[in-house]
């Protein structure tokens, strides 16, 4: 019986392990994408996400000048109107790294004038 026992706890153990190495594999395979590619994120980036495909765990790396320029995560509303709402998270280090979201993710520059001039984007993940 003791055999029996050993064998179903190494059995159990390597599941555990199994399933541990899947959740840690799911970001070895998110892909990273530079917001503006070349340019960065900055005035007239809203059309950069057309026709590019994007997962939910990808990262979007935003890079700017943080004297001038931030990134903020809005909803939709906050997106049309250029407007974040009162909590909504705040990036400012001018090199950025943000893990998107199954579904719509909106990012504006909240810097006067600056969402206006389409400084923000909409991307969804699947």
């Amino acid at each position: 019986m003791q055999m029996a026992q050993g064998r179903g706890s190494a059995i159990v153990a390597t599941v555990v392990l199994l399933g541990m190495l899947l959740i840690h594999c799911e970001n070895a395979w998110a892909a990273t994408f530079t917001v503006g590619d070349a340019g960065g994120w900055t005035f007239g980036v809203d059309n950069w996400p057309n026709a590019k495909t994007f997962m939910a765990g990808d990262i979007l790396v935003f890079n700017y000048s943080s004297a001038v320029h931030n990134v903020v995560v809005v909803d939709k509303q906050g997106y049309e109107t250029c407007k974040a709402a009162e909590g909504s998270q705040k990036f400012q280090s001018g090199s950025d790294q943000i893990t998107l979201v199954k579904g719509q993710n909106y990012f504006i520059c909240t810097f006067p004038g600056h969402c206006e001039s389409k400084m923000k984007i909409a991307v969804n993940a699947s």
